[in-house]
């Protein structure tokens, strides 16, 4: 992930008030007071955009933190990007937001869906999130990996 966005993703990290949020915020707290030899009391009171700064240059941030960012991310800065998946997809979500359990599109509906976005949205952007869907789950969007260009 570029750095940019891996600034953009720690920001709403940070900003994320979510069920759940607050414990992977907790976690990366602790791990910026080690990294920095400070305490974890001084961390919290950083600014959003130092403690983004610093969550951002991490290379070795847990499995939990990443994915809260991810999400954080994407709901934060790309809902029209998964607004326009989910709708291709024939799912029904609120903003992004997925409203029922979602099964499996069939192939041909993801193929259409990663199409229509592909035409609207920068590829980095696309290839993120259906990296994040991937990721988060893997047997729902597991049609969505061949339609990824391979890891450089």
């Amino acid at each position: 992930m570029p750095r940019g966005k891996r600034l953009l993703a720690a920001e709403a990290f940070w900003r994320d008030d979510e069920e759940g949020a607050e414990a992977h915020q907790l976690e990366a707290i602790v791990a910026l007071a080690q990294r920095l030899k400070f305490r974890p009391k001084s961390i919290q009171g950083l600014p959003v955009d130092r403690r983004a700064r610093q969550l951002a240059g991490l290379t070795d941030v847990s499995d939990g933190i990443a994915t809260r960012a991810l999400i954080a991310y994407h709901f934060a800065h790309a809902r029209p990007l998964m607004s326009a998946f989910l709708d291709a997809a024939g799912l029904a979500h609120d903003n992004g937001l997925i409203t029922e359990d979602p099964k499996a599109p069939d192939s041909t509906r993801i193929r259409t869906a990663v199409d229509e976005i592909r035409r609207s949205f920068a590829q980095e952007d696309v290839d993120l999130y259906l990296r994040t869907l991937l990721v988060l789950d893997g047997d729902t969007w597991a049609g969505v990996a061949e339609l990824l260009p391979p890891d450089a």
